[in-house]
């Protein structure tokens, strides 16, 4: 499979471009900046143009900001490309369902980095989740990302905050642990320390506690997803699997949902599920 990436950044140096140029399955063609420079000293080529990429690929690989990649990530789909996409999705919740209708159209695979998603340590607890009952949550991610560091430059992120980069994650993970997430029942901000305090009401009438931040000096990042209920209490606070590792897991089931033409439960109407979430909480604290 030829793949590219969209995006010369701190998270496709990282991740996307390690992760892709080692996977036995997929050759890494080179990537596409805006801006030649942001691409000098990578280890790929990069095209000249955003058409020459999709000409030579049979998917496309972004990261980038969510309103540079929607109408990229539709483009690329009416040409037929299948897509991994960042989260959000979109800058918008309209562009975020534009790229869903896009692909589905096109009928192209797509999947979106949830990338804690594909950590085995993530895994075991969702097994230990469906093995019982529960019906309450807790989901925390402190960091201070915005504090310093690669991704303090990062404008979508400081704009957004937390809720924009690292609720998705959450909001997901959540979701899939204890079910349909179907309305915010109270959502607060302090935006001096980014701190997002959100109460989440669930189809089963499970409620999550999600507190966010990007602004705390928490070294290093604090992560805690907690279930509870009549079978007792399940936690997940391990992220020792690095990104590339997951990202690495992310393109085999990619690669499997192409062959097989088959949906990934994490495709882009999943990316448009979690995102009317997150702006549900954006439209609660105004």
């Amino acid at each position: 499979m030829r793949i590219a990436v969209v995006g010369g950044g701190p998270w496709a140096r990282d991740t996307h471009i390690p992760a892709l140029a080692a996977h036995p399955g997929v050759t890494l063609t080179g990537v596409w900046t805006r801006r030649p420079e942001a691409a000098a000293d990578l280890p790929v080529p990069r095209f000249d143009t955003f058409a020459e990429l999709l000409a030579a690929n049979d998917a496309v690989s972004f990261a980038v900001p969510p309103q540079a990649q929607a109408p990229l990530a539709i483009e690329a789909a009416r040409a037929g490309k299948h897509v991994i996409l960042d989260k959000p999705i979109a800058g918008t919740l309209a562009d975020a369902s534009a790229v869903v209708d896009a692909v589905a159209e096109a009928g192209v695979r797509s999947i979106v980095t949830f990338t804690r998603r594909f950590a085995p340590e993530t895994r075991a607890f969702l097994d230990a989740v469906d093995a019982g009952t529960f019906t309450g949550g807790l989901g925390v991610w402190l960091s201070g990302a915005l504090l310093g560091g690669r991704y303090s430059s990062s404008q979508w992120r400081v704009d957004g905050g937390a809720l924009l980069d690292v609720g998705p994650h959450v909001v997901d993970l959540m979701d899939r642990a204890l079910g349909p997430i179907v309305d915010v029942e109270a959502a607060s901000v302090d935006r001096g320390s980014d701190v997002w305090s959100v109460s989440l009401v669930h189809e089963s009438g499970a409620r999550t506690a999600m507190q966010l931040s990007l602004r705390v000096p928490a070294r290093p990042t604090i992560s805690q997803f907690r279930v509870h209920g009549p079978d007792g209490v399940v936690e997940l606070t391990d992220r020792s699997t690095p990104s590339p590792e997951c990202f690495a897991v992310l393109v085999d089931e990619f690669l499997d949902a192409i062959s097989s033409e088959t949906e990934h439960e994490l495709n882009a109407p999943r990316g448009l599920h979690i995102q009317r979430v997150i702006d549900s909480v954006r439209s609660r604290v105004g």
